[in-house]
């Protein structure tokens, strides 16, 4: 009787442990309570942000005004990103979510990138883009789209967008974390502080030293 008791036992633990697996595997961390607005004024460093007293939480905790308006594009890519995450909603914080406004000029580049902690996906609103991602095999996997299409990038994948079109484009995206992160592919490696040695840089791209110094110099200005 007692040997089965154990096995019983046994079974309901495995049982449970693998009904808490998603959970333990979820990358935000799930909210234990209805929100947990972020405390910025808080110099408490925990995995993620402190919990503002429930007491002093309003609705403009909640809201956010901005994405109504087309991001500058004057620069060098002639591409904005309008980031919504928890430090410009605090509400967000702990809810695993958070989005943003990209504007692209005709030619224009959002530059290839990651988001180490997000899957992002992004729907077309206005114009045309063309868009992909690079999975670990080196596949590319990528299309045109017009408004109303969406397209996904799963998390940590380098990906980009381009305006092919005619006409400014602007997407809206929504990602899987609060707090996405964000990593340019040339900017980190030709830009990083401090620099990566041009030896390296050199041999892993199989080009000279002198390249390597003339393409550091165009990020020497983040």
């Amino acid at each position: 009787m007692a040997r089965r008791s154990c096995k019983l036992l046994l079974a309901l633990l495995v049982v449970a442990a693998m009904a808490a697996s998603p959970l333990a595997l979820a990358y935000d961390p799930s909210p234990l309570q209805d929100f947990c607005v972020a405390d910025t004024a808080s110099s408490v460093f925990v995995n993620g942000l402190v919990c503002k007293d429930p007491a002093q939480v309003s609705a403009s905790d909640f809201a956010f005004s901005g994405l109504q308006n087309a991001g500058d594009t004057s620069n060098a890519f002639g591409s904005k990103v309008t980031l919504v995450d928890v430090r410009a909603l605090p509400g967000l914080n702990s809810l695993g979510v958070s989005m943003a406004r990209l504007d692209i000029a005709p030619g224009g580049l959002n530059p290839p990138h990651t988001h180490p902690r997000a899957t992002e996906v992004l729907t077309v609103v206005q114009g045309q883009m063309y868009v992909g991602f690079l999975a670990t095999d080196g596949t590319l996997f990528a299309r045109v789209l017009s408004k109303g299409n969406v397209f996904v990038f799963p998390k940590g994948l380098v990906h980009f967008e381009f305006n092919c079109g005619a006409s400014p484009a602007v997407g809206i995206a929504g990602l899987s974390s609060q707090n996405p992160g964000l990593i340019r592919a040339a900017d980190s490696l030709f830009g990083a502080t401090p620099a990566i040695t041009d030896e390296v840089l050199a041999k892993a791209f199989r080009i000279d030293a002198a390249t390597v110094q003339r393409i550091k110099a165009q990020f020497a200005t983040k």
